[in-house]
């Protein structure tokens, strides 16, 4: 019985004596990586792009009010009734700067003018 009571207590004393001093700041780093000299994997698509490729087809789940206001949001105004293509793409006449536009929303939420 008094020898592992001996053992925790040499285990605390340990601990104790070793561990951090009060008062000093942790200076632990993390493991040491190597860098690379050239990046292996860009997370980003950064090849530029020639024109607007225009909406994006796919199963859209906006109603008509959040496709005006998605539209509205870029900027537009007097937004007129929109319908929703055989693509998923919401399209109608808004007015931006002075000029009607048709525009078009995709399931994304990009509005797009031609």
């Amino acid at each position: 019985m008094i020898r592992p009571i001996l053992s925790v207590a040499l285990a605390a004393t340990l601990l104790a004596a070793c561990g951090q001093k009060a008062g000093e700041a942790d200076n632990t780093k993390g493991p040491v990586v190597a860098a690379s000299e050239t990046p292996r994997n860009e997370a980003v698509d950064t090849t530029p792009t020639s024109g607007d490729p225009g909406p994006t087809a796919g199963a859209n789940s906006f109603t008509e009010a959040q496709a005006k206001s998605a539209i509205e949001g870029a900027g537009y105004t007097n937004v007129g009734a929109l319908t929703q293509d055989a693509n998923g793409v919401w399209m109608g006449k808004a007015t931006k700067a002075g000029k009607e536009a048709s525009v078009a929303v995709d399931y994304k939420g990009a509005v797009t003018a031609s």
